[in-house]
């Protein structure tokens, strides 16, 4: 497979990119459709497959990159960037460890060349919930002549009706149950998807209920490297917090906009020239500009194998994520009615920021992890004392 059938990421196209999905991200959100559009801009510039590794022909982008683009994605239309991360990730894991068969996956980046190729991770169930806090999902696979096929129900499954492939997490019909991830095209038979996805944020993304009824796999991935899960963790915790960095940019964006052109009769000039609103800002800017900074940094350290770094990851969107919502309650705070009014984004921004709370580790985990970390190194070093 050549490189020009897959297409090199234009990272100098972020802001145009941007300016087009903000261009239609109310519009989404009042309707909460699948943002079509949206998604192809993100592929005609090439990001969707920013992280196929060179060894496939793609341009090996690491997560700093991948951080820049979700960045600058979530600033235009965090539903879209949602999506598309779930897809860049992907790409991302299987150039890190392989778990594809190579013919299923030479097979989507071939069908990637023509158009948007959606791939996510389906793993979430209504009676097991997250599964990184433990357990076995109820969705099952059984053995066929040649194969696997797959029966169960999969909950908030994000981009659900333009995937092209889903990646179910179900455990094996099998006397030992292993857990695993089948993969299912989106045109294999019995495959419902019910459109269940009424949220407060991110309503475009249509994260939706996935039905899956006898429905054959096209490869099994049972034995995935015991590191794989860790790297994710790390690409997931920093590519979100930039992608939410992202929302929370618009704010201050729309913010400064707002306070530059707003003059009360009473001022007879506009509110950015009082030294509460400057300060206001000045706080804004510094919450955001740092954690943008720390974002990129763990993310470069990442790339180059610190595996600190990739421990450390998880504390960073801890930080990142409270410091987008921070800023755009900051925001909201300022402007009062105004900011609250659908008529301006800010309210919009501030629905959609709030849910990087709820992805994977969420706080407490992030919390507990680290508390437990430094009371072992306290105690090591107590011991060695």
């Amino acid at each position: 497979m050549s490189i020009d059938m897959i297409g090199m990421p234009d990272l100098g196209r972020l802001d145009e990119v941007t300016r087009a999905l903000a261009a239609n991200a109310e519009r989404n959100d009042r309707t909460a459709d699948f943002p079509a559009d949206g998604i192809r801009v993100v592929h005609q510039a090439g990001l969707l497959t920013a992280t196929v590794a060179r060894r496939y022909g793609g341009p090996g982008g690491g997560l700093a990159d991948t951080a820049r683009i979700l960045g600058a994605l979530g600033c235009g239309d965090p539903s879209v960037a949602l999506i598309s991360a779930m897809t860049m990730f992907t790409h991302a894991a299987q150039a890190a460890a392989p778990t594809w068969p190579d013919d299923v996956y030479l097979a989507a980046l071939a069908e990637s060349a023509a158009g948007p190729v959606l791939i996510n991770a389906l793993r979430v169930e209504p009676e097991l919930g997250t599964p990184a806090r433990g357990g076995l999902p109820k969705t099952v696979a059984s053995r066929t002549g040649d194969g696997w096929e797959i029966t169960g129900r999969k909950i908030f499954s994000t981009g659900a009706e333009g995937l092209r492939f889903m990646a179910v997490w179900a455990r094996a019909d099998e006397a030992e149950p292993r857990a695993g991830s089948f993969l299912v095209r989106n045109d294999a038979p019995g495959i419902t998807i019910e459109r269940s996805w009424d949220h407060l944020g991110l309503r475009a993304s249509r994260s939706d209920d996935v039905t899956f009824d006898a429905t054959p796999a096209v490869a099994a991935v049972l034995d995935a490297p015991p590191d794989s899960a860790v790297s994710l963790t790390a690409w997931n915790s920093l590519g979100l917090s930039a992608l939410y960095l992202g929302v929370a940019s618009a704010a201050r964006e729309w913010l400064i906009k707002f306070l530059s052109e707003r003059a009360p009769a009473s001022l007879g000039a506009p509110l950015a020239t009082l030294p509460r609103f400057q300060h206001a800002v000045g706080e804004i800017e510094s919450a955001l500009g740092s954690a943008a900074d720390l974002v990129d940094a763990v993310a470069r350290r990442v790339d180059d194998g610190d595996e600190a770094a990739v421990t450390r990851a998880p504390a960073v969107k801890l930080i990142a994520t409270r410091a987008a919502i921070g800023a755009v309650e900051q925001a909201l705070a300022l402007t009062g009615n105004n900011g609250l009014s659908r008529k301006n984004p800010l309210e919009r921004h501030y629905r959609d920021v709030l849910c990087s709370r709820v992805h994977t580790p969420q706080d407490d985990s992030i919390t507990l992890a680290a508390g437990r970390a430094a009371f072992t190194r306290w105690q090591t070093v107590d011991e060695h004392r």
